[in-house]
């Protein structure tokens, strides 16, 4: 099966952005491009518009994906872009699509740098019960967002890459999550900074000097132990230039004051199986909100995830 980076495409100014960030990354994996838009059988406000023209609304569709994929091929030379259309549920279909993918790309209504993503209900969903990662766009992120600023103090896509953000509990590393931030970092030939947040002891708020004794030699821990989970890592990607940030707090603020300088925040899923159904986790449902940065969500579990077949 040929790997793709996917894309998920509609008329929205998020889904236009998350489609040249996918060619883009598509570039940078040497990944053929896939689109995909998602039909209806019958489109909701189809119901409460009868005099709708079904017929011309796929055409549309069909006219919309045709459209994008001849610009991202002027805009990005020698990139392999391909179309299909899909027809069900969206939130279903685009899980269907991200499990033949190497990557699914999502837009995201954005609220600028500083305040991050508004995600709607179909990304939560993707992104929820995809096993493979998920990365939402938001609107309006270009090239140059992703770089750092140039001698003028103006982004420019001509500079290095910001570095990718890899949000980490040292307590229960995860594999697929490591060498996902790891190879993304190395494509971009960027630097990775690793974060690890651990919650403050109830104990410093007291104010007494044993207090601080205590957390110096807690933080002093805690460093030590991403440390250790890094080495391997290090090891394997010897060109990768490594940044281990312990902090203590709380790991969705940290990671969301992380990721003004990022390129690319990269956090993990347990992918939980259960009455309940499937779950983000409130971390990972923070970063998504609160991020400055598009986030790439790797689903993770005991053992490799599976990837399907056609």
């Amino acid at each position: 099966m040929s790997r793709t980076v996917t894309v998920g495409l509609d008329d929205s100014p998020e889904s236009r952005a998350a489609a040249e960030w996918a060619a883009r990354e598509a570039l940078l994996r040497g990944l053929p491009l896939k689109i995909v838009h998602v039909q209806e059988p019958t489109p909701a406000y189809a119901a409460q518009t009868p005099l709708l023209d079904l017929d011309g609304y796929r055409h549309w569709a069909r006219r919309l994906a045709r459209e994008s994929a001849d610009g991202i091929r002027l805009r990005h030379p020698g990139i392999e872009v391909t179309t299909e259309q899909l027809t069900g549920t969206v939130a279903d279909a685009l899980c269907e699509a991200a499990g033949f993918a190497e990557l699914m790309v999502l837009g995201s209504r954005g609220l600028g740098a500083l305040h991050g993503f508004v995600v709607g209900s179909v990304s939560l969903a993707v992104v929820a019960r995809a096993e493979r990662p998920v990365v939402l766009v938001r609107s309006g992120e270009q090239a140059a967002d992703e770089h750092r600023m140039d001698p003028a103090g103006v982004p420019c896509a001509a500079t290095p890459f910001r570095p990718v953000v890899l949000g980490l509990d040292a307590g229960e590393p995860d594999d697929t999550v490591l060498e996902f931030a790891f190879d993304t970092a190395a494509r971009r030939r960027a630097v990775l900074r690793a974060v690890h947040a651990w919650p403050e002891p109830p104990s410093s708020f007291h104010g007494f000097a044993t207090d601080a004794e205590f957390h110096d030699e807690l933080a002093r821990g805690q460093a030590s132990l991403l440390g250790k989970v890094l080495r391997p890592w290090r090891e394997k990607f010897p060109d990768v230039e490594v940044i281990e940030a312990s902090r203590s707090g709380s790991a969705a603020q940290v990671l969301a004051d992380a990721s003004r300088d990022a390129s690319l925040v990269v956090v993990g899923r347990r992918v939980r199986t259960g009455s309940f159904g499937a779950r983000i986790g409130h971390v990972t449902h923070s970063v998504l909100h609160h991020a400055a940065a598009p986030v790439a969500v790797v689903a993770h579990s005991c053992g490799p995830i599976p990837r399907r077949h056609p």
